[in-house]
């Protein structure tokens, strides 16, 4: 029988035309002529790169390795013009025989026994009229007409350096002139005393017990100043002390549940420092003087029996 013979490129066609005449069998491609016969594989440059092969080494440098961070939390008081900054340490040194320390002052914060750095430089912000540190937080406390926008910024920013720099918040110094600059530098009014009678002592112990803890909440604290003739005197500090609900607290709270408890108290008063007393004093005068002018003064150029009435 004759052979056929098919040109190469109809056979090219052919093959491309039926790939299933195509062989199954696997295709090792192999070199030829002089060359040894091998199977072709893939270059080690062609495997898939591992992740630790490009792992990226970040050098820090050595100040931000050694910088430290802390976290302060700000909470709202009933005072608006008060608020708490809770830098989850503790604020006043344990040597400290009272609860708190108030400056109202910039002089304060420089006077004997306990001058502080941190409260001078609270100062210096704008708008800023008391600090007040409790155990573990601080209260800073800022005039009506500045805003928290422009003050709590920079008092955040004072409190966080001190904190993560090591520096002192409050020092010790002997107070030989027996000035006294801060408000509570004295022994805890509220701690238990041998000498009181068993009222003064119950009393204390409500106050610690019941009134404290709430008062410390809203950002001050509450000082004992006596008990006579059924009457408990007793004085707000920090946030409580410039709160317009501090007469609500002292009747409606604390009045009314020592009253409850002890029937020899009858009521529940606040005690003024002579600083306050005489605020108050000139307060109540430029009050009067506003009601005076606004009772002779004469009638608005709108309305009638005015020039811009036409009638």
């Amino acid at each position: 029988m004759a052979s056929l013979s098919i040109p190469r490129s109809a056979a090219r066609s052919l093959s491309r035309a039926a790939p299933a005449f195509r062989s199954k069998a696997p295709r090792v491609a192999t070199r030829w002529l002089h060359q040894r016969s091998s199977p072709i594989t893939p270059s080690p440059a062609q495997h898939r790169p591992s992740p630790q092969q490009w792992r990226q080494k970040v050098s820090l440098p050595a100040a931000a390795v050694g910088r430290r961070t802390m976290f302060i939390q700000t909470e709202s008081t009933p005072n608006p013009d008060a608020l708490k900054f809770n830098p989850n340490q503790r604020v006043l040194p344990e040597s400290i025989p009272s609860s708190f320390l108030e400056y109202l002052s910039p002089r304060s914060t420089l006077a004997p026994p306990h001058p502080s750095p941190l409260a001078a430089e609270l100062f210096n912000v704008d708008g800023v009229t008391s600090i007040f540190f409790g155990a573990d937080y601080i209260t800073v406390t800022k005039d009506s007409a500045t805003p928290w926008a422009h003050v709590k910024p920079e008092v955040f920013a004072l409190i966080n350096q001190f904190m993560t720099s090591g520096q002192t918040i409050v020092n010790t110094v002997e107070d030989k002139a027996g000035e006294s600059g801060q408000g509570g530098t004295e022994v805890d009014s509220l701690a238990y005393d041998e000498n009181d009678d068993e009222v003064v002592g119950m009393i204390k112990e409500l106050l610690e017990t019941r009134v404290r803890p709430a008062i410390q909440e809203d950002g001050g604290d509450i000082e004992f100043r006596g008990f006579h003739d059924g009457q408990v005197l007793l004085k707000l500090r920090g946030a409580c002390r410039t709160c317009d609900s501090s007469t609500v607290t002292l009747k409606n709270g604390i009045e009314s549940m020592l009253m409850h408890y002890i029937e020899e108290v009858k009521g529940v008063h606040q005690v003024l420092d002579q600083e306050e007393e005489i605020a108050l004093t000139e307060f109540a005068k430029f009050e009067e003087k506003l009601r005076q002018q606004k009772g002779s003064a004469p009638p608005s150029t709108v309305g009638k029996g005015s020039l811009d009435t036409v009638e």
